[in-house]
C-alpha cells in the first residue's frame, strides 16, 4: 500500500470526496482516506502524479510519504529520515494555531457583545457618544464582526472553494451560516441609515434588534473552540504511534576494522558487528555472537520481566540490554527491523478503513448538500408561513451551524487508532482496520498444536529408574539421567535435546561414550564405561532386554497422556524410562477456557496420532481435537470450520500460512516464522496464547465504542436538525438560537473522540465483563453442523494471469457462477482451486475464464 498525505480536508464530506476521485483513477484497486491522520493509503498501478493530479482536481493538495521502489540500502539509508518525517507529520501543530486564533477572536467578540447584547439586554453603560447614536454602533459591530471573521478567514477559504468545487464540507456550512447571519445584518444596517435619514425612529430601533453580527462572530468563535478540543483530542489518539517511533535509536556502536565506531543507525548494514553495553538501546535487529545478558523487552512487548540471552539468540531494535555486555551480528536493519514493521503495521491499520465505516462515508458524501438544501427548505417555509426574514432566516442559519459531518466522519477512525496503539501497547498487533473490527466477531478458534498450545520444544517429564538394575537405593534418577545424557550426546534428534537440556539443568555432565550408532526410526547405541547402551522406543529396546510388565504399563500410560517413553539398557538389563513431551504453554489452558467463556468454540489442529492429540487437547481444554492433520491439509479443515462459522485460525509454522490466509481471520504467534507473520492478519509479539482472548476483547470493545460513537452521530443529527429548522415551535414554542446551534456543532465531534479515548482504560487481559458471542445472521452456528452440504473441488490450470488484479478477475468470474461457492485463484501457481455446491461442466468453468481472456489448460 503506498501511503499519501493529503491536504485541505476539514469533515468526513472532504475525505469522502477525495475518496471517490482517487477511487476512479485507472489502476487504482482501492483507497482508503482517513481524516484522523489526513493521511490516504492506495493500492494500484497508479502513479503518484496520477493520484496526486486527482487529489488537486477535487481540491485539496496531497504528496506521496515516500518512494515504493527503493532498494535495501536506501530502504536502510533514509529508514532514519522517513522515520523523522513520520514522526513530523504526527505532531500536534493545529491545536496552537487554533489557540492563537481563538484567543484573538475572544478579544474582538468579548467587546462586540458587550455593545450587541451587553449594553441591549441588559443596559450596560456606553461611551457618551454612542447615546442614541444607533448606526454608530452598527458600524462598530460590523468592524468588530469583520475582524473576528478576518481572523477565521479558513473557514470561509475552505468552506467556498469547497462549494466552487462542488463538495461542500463542514466548513461551507460554517462558511455560509456566518455569512448569512453577517450580510442580513449588513442588509438591516443600511436599511436602519435610511430610516434615519428619514427621521423614523421607531423603524431605527426595529432594524436594531435585526443585527446577527454577534451571531455571525459567535458562530466562528465557538466552532474554534469545538476545532480546538477535536485537533487536541485526536492528538492523543496517536500518542501510542508516536511512542513507538520515540523508541527508534538513533546511533550504534559497530565494529570495523578492528576498531569501536558510533555511527548513524541508518548507516548500519546487514551483516555490520555492533556491541551493546549495559543500559544501551539495541540498535537494530540482530543475533548475538558473544556475551550473555537480559533483555528488557517490554518496549515491544509489553513483557516487563527481563529475557536472559546467549549466544545465537535474537535481539531487536529498541530494547535494553540491562547486564552484560554483547556483541552482535546486525540481521534486519532500517525498514526491515521489528520496531519498524511494528511503527508501519500500526501506521497502516490508521491508514485503512474498517468495514462498519463505510455506513458513515455514504452518509458523509450526501450530508452537506441535504443540510444545505434543508436550509433552504426551513427558511422558504417559514417566510411563506408568514414569519419574518430574521426569524425564517435565523432559522436556516442553525440549521446550518448544528449539523456535523465530522461527528459521523470521525466515528470509527478514532476508535480504531486508539484501539490499535492500545493494542500495540500489550503486543497485540492488527495489521489493518478491518482485522481489529473482524477479530471480535470470532466463532471458532483452531489452534494448532505444536508452538501455539505448547512451548514446541519438547522436555523431559518422567524419570523412572528400574530399581533392580541400580546397585543401590537413592538418586538412581540421576544415575538413568546421567546414561542417558551421555548416549544421548552424540545424537541430533529433538527428544535428545530434551534429556541434555534437563542435564544441564541437574548439572549432570555426559561421559564419554565410544560406538556410538543411530538406528533411524528405531534408537542408539553406543558403549559406555564398557556396557552396551541401548536406547529407544520399546519395540527396539525389548530385541535386547526383557521389559517387566509393570515398565510396559507405565509407558502405556505415559503414552496416554501424550508423553514419548524411551527406553534405556545396559547389556541385558533395563535401565529405566525416561518420559518426554512437547508440555503445553502455562496459559494455554486459561486462554483456552476464556475463549471459551466468551462463547468461541476452540478447535486444536495437530498432525500427532489421535492418542497424543486427545491428551494434548484434554489438558488445554479445547471443544475438539482434529488429529492427524497434514501441513498441507490444514487450509482443507479451515475451509469446512468456515462453514459452521466465522473462524480465527492461530499458529507459527510455515506449514500454518495457507491455513492462516484461508481463515477469516488469521493470528500469527511472534515467535514463529516470518512466513506465518506475514500471512496472518494480527501478530502477538508475546508469543503468548492468552493474548488471543485478550485481541478478542480488545476487538469487541472497540466495536462497541464505534457503534456509540455512530449512534450520537446520528442521534445529535437527527435530533438537533429539526429543532434547528423549528420543527417544534408551532407545537412547543421551542427555537434554537444560532449560537447554540454553533455551541452544539462544536462540542460534538469533541464528544465522539472523547469517547474514542476511553478505549485507553479498556483491560485486554480481565475476563470478567467477557460475554457470549452474537450468533452469526447467516445461518452459521458455533457448533458443527452433521448436515453439511456436501461440497467437491475442481483445480483449474490457467495461462495468461499475470498479478492481482488477473486473480481478481478469474475469481470474481467464477464465483458469480451459481455452482461455485468459492475459488482460491493464484497467479503464481497459475491455478484457480474450485469449490463447487452443485455440479458444473467443465466446459461452462472453461468457457466462463476464457471469456476474461486467459487460457484454460486442464481441469483436473
Amino acid at each position: 500500500m503506498k501511503q499519501y498525505t493529503v491536504t485541505g480536508m476539514s469533515c468526513a464530506a472532504c475525505s469522502a470526496r477525495v475518496e471517490k476521485a482517487v477511487s476512479k483513477v485507472d489502476g487504482v484497486t482501492s483507497c482508503s482516506v482517513s481524516l484522523l491522520t489526513n493521511s490516504m493509503g492506495v493500492e494500484g498501478s497508479a502513479t503518484d502524479a496520477q493520484i496526486v493530479e486527482a487529489v488537486e482536481q477535487a481540491g485539496y493538495g496531497a504528496s506521496p510519504k515516500g518512494t515504493a521502489t527503493e532498494s535495501e540500502n536506501d530502504k536502510a539509508n533514509n529508514s532514519l529520515e522517513q522515520l523523522k518525517a513520520a514522526q513530523d507529520a504526527l505532531v500536534d501543530r493545529e491545536t496552537p494555531k487554533l489557540r492563537n486564533r481563538l484567543i484573538a477572536s475572544l478579544i474582538f467578540l468579548v467587546v462586540l457583545m458587550y455593545f450587541s447584547m451587553g449594553h441591549m439586554m441588559w443596559g450596560w453603560p456606553l461611551p457618551g457618544f454612542f447615546n442614541g447614536n444607533h448606526v454608530a454602533m452598527g458600524l462598530l459591530q460590523l468592524l468588530l464582526t469583520v475582524a473576528v471573521m478576518v481572523i477565521n478567514q479558513k473557514f470561509f477559504i475552505s468552506g467556498f472553494k469547497g462549494l466552487i468545487h462542488g463538495a461542500p464540507n463542514m466548513d461551507t456550512l460554517v462558511a455560509l451560516g456566518s455569512a448569512a447571519s453577517f450580510g442580513y445584518s449588513v442588509y438591516a444596517l443600511f436599511a436602519m441609515t435610511a430610516a434615519q435619514v428619514n427621521g423614523d425612529m421607531d423603524a431605527v430601533m426595529a432594524y436594531m434588534h435585526e443585527f446577527y453580527f454577534e451571531s455571525a462572530a459567535m458562530i466562528l468563535a465557538l466552532i474554534t473552540v469545538g476545532k480546538m478540543l477535536e485537533a487536541h483530542s485526536k492528538g492523543k489518539t496517536t500518542d501510542a504511534l508516536k511512542s513507538l517511533m520515540q523508541l527508534a535509536p538513533k546511533t550504534a556502536t559497530v565494529v570495523r576494522d578492528g576498531v569501536e565506531q558510533e555511527i548513524s543507525v541508518d548507516a548500519v548494514k546487514k551483516g555490520d558487528i555492533f556491541v551493546v553495553r549495559p543500559g544501551e538501546n539495541i540498535p537494530v535487529d540482530g543475533e548475538i555472537i558473544d556475551g550473555t545478558t537480559a533483555v528488557n523487552e517490554s518496549a515491544l512487548t509489553g513483557e516487563s520481566i527481563p529475557v536472559d540471552k546467549q549466544p545465537k539468540d535474537a535481539v531487536s531494535a529498541a530494547t535494553v540490554n540491562q547486564s552484560g555486555f554483547i556483541k552482535c551480528r546486525a540481521t534486519r536493519v532500517g525498514e526491515d527491523t521489528t520496531l519498524s514493521q511494528i511503527i508501519q503495521m500500526v501506521s497502516d491499520a490508521a491508514a485503512t478503513k474498517a468495514p462498519i465505516a463505510k455506513i458513515a462515508d455514504r452518509v458523509s458524501g450526501i450530508f452537506v448538500p441535504a443540510v444545505i438544501t434543508i436550509a433552504i427548505i426551513t427558511i422558504i417555509a417559514w417566510l411563506i408561513a408568514g414569519e419574518t426574514v430574521g426569524f425564517a432566516l435565523a432559522r436556516g442559519i442553525s440549521v446550518l451551524v448544528i449539523s456535523c459531518p465530522c461527528a459521523l466522519g470521525l466515528a470509527t477512525p478514532v476508535a480504531i487508532m486508539v484501539g490499535n496503539g492500545k493494542g500495540a501497547k500489550s503486543g497485540i498487533l492488527f495489521k489493518t482496520a478491518a482485522s481489529l473490527e473482524a477479530t471480535g466477531r470470532t466463532q471458532i478458534v483452531a489452534l494448532d498444536k505444536t508452538g501455539t498450545i505448547t512451548s514446541g520444544e519438547p522436555k523431559v517429564t518422567d524419570i523412572v529408574p528400574d530399581e533392580t538394575f541400580f546397585e543401590e537405593t537413592g538418586n538412581n534418577a540421576r544415575k538413568l539421567l546421567a546414561i542417558a545424557a551421555s548416549v544421548e550426546a552424540k545424537s541430533e534428534h529433538p527428544l535428545a535435546k530434551a534429556i541434555m537440556e534437563r542435564a544441564k539443568t541437574d548439572e549432570i555432565a555426559a561421559a564419554e561414550v565410544t560406538d556410538f550408532s543411530a538406528v533411524v526410526g528405531n534408537g542408539l547405541t553406543a558403549t559406555l564405561a564398557g556396557k552396551m547402551i541401548k536406547a529407544g522406543n520399546l519395540a527396539f529396546v525389548s530385541k535386547f532386554v526383557k521389559v517387566s510388565d509393570d515398565m510396559r504399563a507405565k509407558a502405556v500410560e505415559f503414552s496416554k497422556e501424550g508423553k514419548t517413553p524411551l527406553f534405556f539398557a545396559a547389556d541385558d538389563r533395563l535401565c529405566g524410562i525416561i518420559a518426554v513431551a512437547d508440555t503445553i504453554k502455562e496459559d494455554s489452558p486459561e486462554a483456552v477456557r476464556q475463549l471459551k467463556n466468551m462463547g468461541i468454540r476452540v478447535v486444536m489442529l495437530t498432525g500427532d496420532n489421535e492418542q497424543t492429540a486427545n491428551a494434548i487437547g484434554k489438558q488445554a481444554g479445547v471443544d475438539e481435537v482434529i488429529a492427524g492433520v497434514l501441513p498441507d491439509g490444514k487450509e482443507a479443515v479451515i475451509r469446512k470450520l468456515k462453514k459452521q462459522g466465522r473462524v480465527a485460525m492461530v499458529g507459527d509454522g510455515i506449514n500454518d500460512a495457507p491455513a492462516l490466509t484461508r481463515a477469516d481471520m488469521g493470528i500469527a504467534i511472534g515467535a514463529g516464522s516470518d512466513v506465518a507473520i506475514d500471512a496472518a492478519d494480527v501478530v502477538l509479539m508475546k508469543s503468548r496464547l492468552i493474548d488471543v482472548p485478550a485481541a478478542v476483547r480488545l476487538s469487541r470493545a472497540t466495536l462497541t465504542n464505534i457503534h456509540e460513537n455512530l449512534f450520537w452521530a446520528f442521534f445529535y443529527n437527527v435530533i438537533g436538525i429539526p429543532l434547528a429548522a423549528g420543527l417544534w415551535y408551532p407545537l412547543l414554542g421551542w427555537k434554537l438560537n444560532p449560537m447554540f446551534g454553533a455551541a452544539a456543532m462544536s462540542l460534538s465531534s469533541f464528544c465522539v473522540v472523547t469517547n474514542a479515548l476511553r478505549l485507553n482504560l479498556c483491560r485486554v487481559y480481565d475476563p470478567k465483563h467477557d460475554r457470549k458471542a452474537t450468533p452469526d445472521r447467516k445461518n452459521k452456528t458455533n457448533k458443527p453442523n452433521e448436515s453439511e452440504e456436501k461440497s467437491m473441488t475442481k483445480t483449474m490450470n490457467i495461462e495468461g494471469m499475470m498479478c492481482g488484479h488477473c486473480e481478481a478477475r478469474v475469481k470474481k468470474a467464477l464465483e458469480a457462477l451459481d455452482a461455485v461457492s468459492e475459488a482460491a485463484v493464484s497467479h503464481e501457481s497459475g491455478t484457480a482451486v474450485v469449490t463447487l455446491s452443485s455440479d458444473i461442466s467443465d466446459e461452462k468453468l472453461k468457457e466462463t475464464v476464457e471469456a476474461e481472456d486467459y487460457k484454460v489448460t486442464s481441469i483436473q
